[in-house]
């Protein structure tokens, strides 16, 4: 069996999030035979959004596609460059003339791959239908390229889990992300999908989801907004390693990477 192996990372947050990646990601590819790797960018602007620059840093750092999610929008200078970003995602289930795309078709050494982003609506800004959005997308796909990632950037966890089983047997992983917070349910679905509810962030560990403690304890005894801003230090890249078969599409192993502080690879994740 020739398989693929994806590496997705979590949520960059700010310029932690970004040293991190820049300092660990090729000695991460190199170690364990990474093929595609896929990064969640939108908190890489001082927390809110993304740059035109920073897509192209993280690309120029091994990055290959860019997804996002609810603060896509956060920089203006982004929406004019969406169209010259072709491997920047935003979220596809936004309605019908927003600027830029939510997917994408690469080919990763000989194998067709198509890589999907899509937002949540459970406590998150309305949009379409994230469940018919990828019935749509993955019906439009001529031909159809065996291996396909999700990125689900969602708040709630039983949103999140019913897309991965929706999708199961029909794409490679639903990996979800905005959380911030590594979950422990790296699995494979019966249909041989990965699936994990959210791989976490790429940031400073020592945090509250990359907000420093003190301005988020703050708000929480006060109830007064402080402003977010991102915790500084020495930041971990937390990812999910997704190993798949290039000519099924099916997911043969799944597991949570954390490179940095408190580094370590979780077992294998369970098969249902």
């Amino acid at each position: 069996m020739s398989s693929l192996r994806i590496l997705f990372l979590g949520d960059v947050v700010g310029a932690p999030g970004l040293r991190a990646v820049k300092r660990r990601l090729p000695g991460l590819v190199s170690r364990l035979g990474v093929d595609l790797v896929i990064a969640n960018g939108e908190n890489a602007a001082g927390g809110l959004g993304i740059t035109p620059s920073q897509v192209r840093d993280l690309h120029r750092w091994g990055v290959h596609v860019v997804t996002t999610g609810n603060h896509v929008w956060a920089k203006r200078e982004l929406r004019r460059a969406l169209g010259d970003l072709p491997r920047l995602l935003r979220p596809a289930n936004h309605p019908d003339g927003a600027p830029g795309k939510g997917w994408c078709r690469l080919e990763v050494g000989g194998t067709p791959v198509a890589v999907v982003n899509l937002c949540g609506r459970v406590f998150m800004n309305p949009l379409d239908c994230p469940f018919r959005t990828a019935d749509h997308i993955l019906a439009g796909l001529d031909p159809p390229p065996p291996v396909v990632v999700v990125d689900f950037h969602a708040e709630a966890t039983s949103e999140k889990r019913a897309l991965g089983w929706h999708l199961d047997g029909r794409v490679s992983a639903v990996l979800g992300t905005h959380t911030h917070v590594t979950t422990a349910d790296a699995q494979i679905l019966p249909g041989g999908t990965g699936y994990v509810t959210d791989v976490g962030m790429t940031g400073v560990d020592a945090s509250v989801i990359g907000m420093p403690t003190d301005r988020a304890l703050a708000r929480f005894l006060t109830g007064v907004p402080s402003g977010f801003g991102v915790a500084d230090g020495d930041a971990r890249i937390s990812a999910a390693l997704v190993e798949v078969d290039r000519e099924t599409g099916r997911c043969v192993d799944i597991r949570i990477v954390h490179d940095g502080p408190g580094r370590g690879v979780s077992p294998p994740g369970r098969v249902l």
